[in-house]
């Protein structure tokens, strides 16, 4: 029981906690983790090099092919269930089905592939991994 006791000695520590979830949350909707309001992503999936808003540096993520998998995950997990509904309710012709789905796992994986790569960048700010590391 006093093991978990602050000493009385102990210095403080005054550096800012970084939340999780909101910081995904910005990252998901492609604006910075830090502050909300400056851009993330330059172009598709182009990551810009720091915040024009409050110059946090981006340059130094590390959101190589996590983005992808993730993507991948999720929609293959939520297209082969209803791709399974669908040919036993309706038995469309193949063709058919394949475009169908086609298309939907397309459009939706490119849905998803930025909004998961600004949530992985902001998941990596807010748990300080690789460069996001506070500097002295």
């Amino acid at each position: 029981m006093a093991q978990n006791q602050l000493r009385s000695d102990t210095v403080t520590d005054t550096t800012v906690v970084r939340e999780r979830l909101p910081a995904m949350r910005r990252g998901w909707r492609g604006k910075c983790p830090n502050c909300g309001s400056g851009p993330l992503l330059k172009s598709y999936l182009k990551v810009n090099h720091d915040c024009p808003v409050c110059r946090e540096e981006f340059y130094h993520h590390r959101a190589d092919d996590g983005p992808a998998y993730l993507t991948i995950l999720i929609v293959g997990h939520l297209m082969a269930p209803l791709l399974h509904v669908v040919f036993v309710t309706w038995r469309p012709e193949p063709l058919t089905l394949f475009t169908l789905f086609a298309v939907g796992c397309v459009g939706l994986s490119l849905y998803l592939l930025p909004r998961l790569k600004g949530a992985l960048i902001g998941f990596q700010w807010a748990k300080e991994m690789g460069g996001f590391g506070r500097r002295p």
